[in-house]
């Protein structure tokens, strides 16, 4: 097939892509209900306590049933990974390179079955979980490639300039040891196999903790590597809560770096704890978004109604990367407003199981309650609802958690400006021109996304200005969405990252090594 999936390309896919997911989906079905062990030391671990998950979509469809990990289990996986470490980081970078590039094979083998899984457990439509599926095997490929291709980081330097003697030197990272992962729920297998892949390749060890709402998505992530032929150790799954599973990681004396994504409070609170203690370890936390689009009088904006509601709705809006703020020229604001009323009309909410349903349910009963809660509060402090505010309960949508994309124009005052809703809901404010329109954008404390609609000396002013690590111009497919490995680095500036360096980068893999210097004299 010479369709090449990614999120850019995923609006119009072959017929073949949606027959292959339904018939996946019906093999998935079939195995609901199952009991899930942990994975440690490679092999599985029962745990004596077990969480049965049900599916957003319909919370009478019981997922299975997921072993919840305790401190013995923690302890476990950690002493497995430090134990496995000498080896691994021995292990040549080319057979490293090998396993973690067999593992996103085994994992494209599956990437239907996998990405059924992913929409009931998450409730993201089938192109958002194929998505999700195929960018996490390209992670695997493209972390291996890129590792290779820096030579692993080992670089000979000049010999020093001495008379009578050879002093040769040469400049080497090396990995830090047991790595420790924890992913969010929006995207349990990227934000778990991305950062996996790169702990891997370089030489860590790994010890992977997912969200307590999707444990099976690690679980499915586990049985890849596993089938992949790692060495026993060398990665290790948990499940359970942040508070039991995840403080444990992180206070451990073993962990020697973390990748976390999340918010921006649970991100900063690790950064510090990493920060203290008898050395500081590295942390590279991924917080989150407060996503701005700005649209001028220049914009074509059919495009801009096309990517401003795929990046606003998509996935319910729970993605860091969702839009979240528009700002536009007060002289086409009405004639934008029309036609986002337009595109939103025809979204349709449902079961994302089937073809014809475009956005699923949010993740839980807490973000459904959240969801009440902010509309209440923009309606209480004067907002302007143009579409959207309800919660969905007719017919098969009460079993679920389903509600209406909201567009509202709010107070430029109003709190929810700087607070990330992680929801179906786009807030909208008229500007009298870009510099205002700037000033706002950039009255954030986050800035992971960004995008414009506008002219040429638009977008070069935009550049310019924006303070975001990811940008998009006048793109159809997604006005601040849609990041791909291999074509889009993804990592926010100031509160959204902690490192400056973007996922899938040219910079991102020696972040997960130390550099030490060597010289030998003959």
């Amino acid at each position: 097939m010479s369709f090449r999936l990614t999120y850019a390309t995923m609006f119009n896919p072959p017929e073949a892509m949606h027959e292959r997911f339904e018939a996946a989906m019906k093999t998935v079905r079939a195995a609901l209900g199952s009991r899930h062990a942990l994975f440690i030391d490679g092999a599985d671990r029962d745990a004596s306590h077990h969480a049965d998950r049900v599916s957003p979509i319909d919370t009478d469809m019981h997922l299975g049933d997921f072993a919840l990990a305790n401190a013995f289990d923690v302890e476990a996986a950690m002493a497995a990974a430090q134990a496995a470490f000498p080896a691994w980081r021995a292990t040549p970078t080319t057979e490293r390179a090998r396993l973690v590039r067999r593992i996103g094979d085994v994992m494209e083998e599956r990437v239907y079955e996998i990405a059924a899984a992913l929409t009931l457990e998450v409730g993201k439509n089938r192109m958002e979980a194929l998505g999700e599926a195929q960018e996490t095997v390209d992670f695997f490929r493209h972390y291996a490639d890129d590792f290779e291709g820096a030579g692993g980081y080992d670089r000979v330097l000049p010999d020093d300039p001495l008379d009578g003697v050879k002093s040769h030197n040469r400049s080497t990272m090396r990995p830090y040891g047991v790595w420790a992962v924890i992913a969010p729920f929006n995207f349990p297998l990227a934000l778990a196999g991305g950062p996996v892949a790169a702990a891997l390749v370089t030489g860590n060890t790994v010890v992977v903790k997912c969200a307590s709402d999707t444990p099976w998505a690690g679980r499915l992530l586990a049985d890849c590597v596993r089938d992949a032929g790692l060495p026993p150790g060398v990665f290790n799954y948990l499940s359970g809560s942040g508070a039991d599973v995840g403080e444990a990681m992180v206070g451990d004396r073993r962990t020697a770096g973390i990748t976390f994504t999340g918010s921006v409070p649970v991100g900063m609170e690790l950064v510090r704890k990493m920060a203290g203690g008898t050395y500081p370890r590295p942390c590279i936390a991924e917080m989150g978004g407060k996503n701005a689009c700005i649209v001028t009088g220049s914009a074509d904006l059919d495009r801009a109604a096309t990517g401003i509601v795929r990046s606003a709705y998509g996935m319910g809006g729970q993605k860091c990367s969702a839009l979240s703020r528009l700002y536009v020229d007060e002289n086409i604001t009405d004639v934008l407003i029309e036609k986002l009323q337009q595109q939103m009309a025809g979204v349709c909410i449902g079961d994302p199981c089937l073809r014809e349903n475009w956005l699923g349910p949010v993740v839980n009963r807490r973000a459904y309650d959240a969801y009440a809660d902010y509309v209440g509060q923009l309606r209480d402090d004067g907002a302007t609802f143009l579409s959207g505010g309800r919660q969905l309960t007719d017919g098969d949508l009460a079993r679920g958690y389903y509600v209406e994309p909201v567009l509202a124009e709010a107070p430029v005052g109003h709190s929810l400006w700087k607070h990330e809703m992680f929801l179906p809901i786009l807030m909208l404010h008229r500007v009298s021109g870009r510099d205002e329109a700037m000033r706002l954008a950039n009255d954030s404390e986050m800035g992971l996304t960004a995008g414009i609609y506008g002219s040429n000396e638009d977008v070069a002013w935009f550049h310019d200005n924006i303070e975001a690590g990811v940008t998009y111009a006048n793109r159809a497919q997604g006005a601040t969405t849609g990041a791909w490995p291999g074509y889009q680095p993804f990592g926010g500036w100031k509160g959204s990252g902690s490192t400056g360096k973007a996922i899938a980068s040219f910079y991102y893999l020696a972040q997960y090594m130390r550099e030490q210097s060597r010289t030998v004299v003959e």
